[in-house]
């Protein structure tokens, strides 16, 4: 398949949570190897995730992560630190794009065209596809995470502000991975 018919699905895991980085991922996908089973990564069971994660990365024609960190995050808040990563995990591509579809209402400045689509994760098998890559990405890093700073839990919420770590927060105070511009880590910091 020739580059000029290259469409990338765009989309982001991490905006909600607490602490860590927010993880874009953009997959052009292979019609030639279809892959069964794609969708919103939010209705799929990690297991089904991860299975899908590796078909993935083992059938699209290319894929890249690529993600802003809670720093970037608290300099430039979360809409523009998410648009940075979705800029990042494009221009990551190998192959580029000749049409980006991004999930969502709001479009990263490329140099392609690209279009938003409400909901694309459950629309647009190449959206669905980067929102599993991003999210078992991310989840992944948690687990890192969670080895470099035990006391909070991350292997378990993943970051995002359950009572278990709200509750780390308040008795250890906030981590070089939490987000300080949101509003329970700046509490937390008192």
């Amino acid at each position: 398949m020739d580059a000029q018919g290259l469409v990338a699905g765009v989309d982001e895991a991490g905006r909600g949570p607490l602490a860590g980085p927010v993880v874009a991922a953009a997959v052009i996908l292979d019609p030639r190897q279809p892959i069964a089973g794609l969708a919103d990564s939010k209705t799929l069971s990690p297991a089904k995730r991860e299975r899908l994660f590796h078909e993935i990365r083992a059938k699209a024609l290319c894929c890249s992560v690529a993600q802003a960190s809670a720093q970037e995050i608290d300099a430039l808040n979360i809409l523009q630190a998410t648009l940075l990563a979705m800029q990042r995990a494009v221009a990551g591509l190998r192959l580029p794009p000749r049409l980006v579809l991004v999930d969502g209402n709001r479009l990263p400045v490329l140099p392609m065209r690209a279009d938003a689509i409400v909901k694309g994760d459950s629309k647009v098998p190449a959206i669905s596809a980067a929102s599993i890559v991003a999210k078992v990405h991310r989840d992944q890093l948690c687990v890192a995470l969670d080895a470099l700073y035990p006391a909070y839990g991350f292997r378990k919420h993943k970051g995002y502000g359950t009572a278990e770590h709200l509750a780390a927060l308040a008795l250890h105070g906030p981590c070089p991975e939490h987000r300080t511009s949101f509003r329970p880590v700046a509490q937390a910091q008192r």
